[in-house]
């Protein structure tokens, strides 16, 4: 799609949500709309050592509803504006151009100056088909195969960084779902994403079912240009959650290699929760003379290395007041991770968040080159 069709098709769908949103608001009645404002100031460096700060505001707007008793749909559109003197780093200045990895370009700049950048998308874009059992979702979407919370083997659609600022955000893959539905707990999934990139389109099918009280999965096909197999298991042991998740992947052209992640999850009854992690990354370097940095900046790559340990924790410390951290070690060369955050409710629907991250290593290792930052957000939800 041409960089004249992006705007055009991202202007006709905000258009749409705003007409659509208004609309509902005022017949009370249609499609339901929803979404939020979030203000994020930022203060770091660039991975080259420039410091900057940066001010993002991004406006998102969710409109879903039935077209008919078989046809539904979901729409989410972006608006941001980003202010401050991140806009004149090298570093912005190389990545704000640089296209998404979607196959279909819904998206466009409308401001791009030195102090002010303008941009917004279709985050969303799904019509989903209902036949009895049988559901047909096509569009931009968010495929959940993986139960993963740092890293996940069987999310290779929508993978996310465990160091990611904004770890809740997954850019979603343009793609055809078919999911039938043989019981409550049993559903057969198949999916077809393309790509523009040459062999790296996917295919690909997923059973889940549950046998004696656990959850699982297999999956198997080509995703991402890499041929791949796997399953996940979900269960409880006593008052604990327990998750594992094996994928065996060969990519194309290269050697074949597996990833291994074991999770427990436990919330205590004084609010206290905590989730742990050991992961097994057999694509990654086995020592820091082997790591493409530039993979992990662009977010290409959640993981340099191979062995991993991640460990999240969250407190309420008051009904309005919420402390959460997270830990990630690179085992093999002792690298860390750590961030920080606290959330205040400051009325029904409105949060404020203060956040802190530290990276910390010897010189070369995984963790030693991310810059650390300090955040504060406001985020506003209707």
């Amino acid at each position: 799609m041409s960089e004249r069709s992006a705007r055009i098709a991202v202007a006709i769908g905000g258009a749409l949500a705003l007409c659509l949103a208004a609309s509902a608001q005022a017949q009370g009645s249609g499609p339901q709309w929803s979404g939020y404002y979030k203000n994020l100031l930022l203060q770091s460096d660039t991975w080259s050592g420039e410091p900057f700060t940066l001010d993002l505001n991004r406006l998102r707007i969710e409109l879903k509803g039935e077209l008919s008793s078989a046809l539904r749909f979901d729409l989410q559109y972006d608006n941001e504006l980003l202010l401050g003197n991140y806009l004149r780093t090298a570093q912005f200045l190389q990545h704000k151009d640089i296209p998404p990895p979607q196959y279909w370009r819904a998206d466009a700049n409308y401001v791009d100056t030195p102090r002010l950048f303008g941009t917004h998308r279709l985050h969303r874009a799904t019509l989903n088909v209902s036949a009895g059992d049988t559901d047909l979702r096509i569009g931009r979407q968010r495929i959940a195969w993986g139960t993963g919370r740092f890293w996940s083997p069987l999310d290779v659609l929508n993978p996310v960084s465990p160091i990611a600022l904004e770890r809740e955000e997954r850019i979603g893959v343009d793609a055809v779902l078919a999911e039938h539905r043989f019981g409550p707990l049993s559903r057969l999934a198949a999916v077809a994403a393309p790509s523009r990139s040459s062999g790296r389109s996917t295919v690909a099918v997923q059973w889940h079912a549950n046998a004696g009280g656990l959850d699982y999965s297999l999956i198997g096909g080509r995703m991402l240009g890499r041929r791949i197999w796997g399953f996940d298991l979900a269960g409880q042991i006593g008052q604990s959650g327990i998750r594992s998740e094996v994928t065996h992947e060969r990519p194309r052209g290269g050697a074949a290699y597996s990833r291994v992640l074991i999770g427990l999850d436990h919330a205590f009854a004084n609010t206290l929760a905590i989730t742990a992690e050991l992961f097994f990354n057999g694509s990654g370097a086995p020592d820091p003379a082997g790591y493409d940095f530039d993979a992990l900046m662009s977010g290409a790559v959640p993981a340099l290395g191979r062995r991993y340990a991640g460990v999240h924790a969250s407190y309420e410390l008051t009904p309005l007041l919420k402390w959460d951290g997270d830990v990630v070690i690179n085992l093999a060369d002792r690298s860390r991770y750590l961030a920080l955050g606290l959330t205040y409710s400051l009325r029904t629907n409105l949060d404020l968040r203060l956040g802190m991250q530290r990276f910390s290593g010897a010189v070369g290792t995984e963790y030693s080159r991310p810059p650390d930052a300090v955040h504060a957000q406001v985020q506003q939800f209707f």
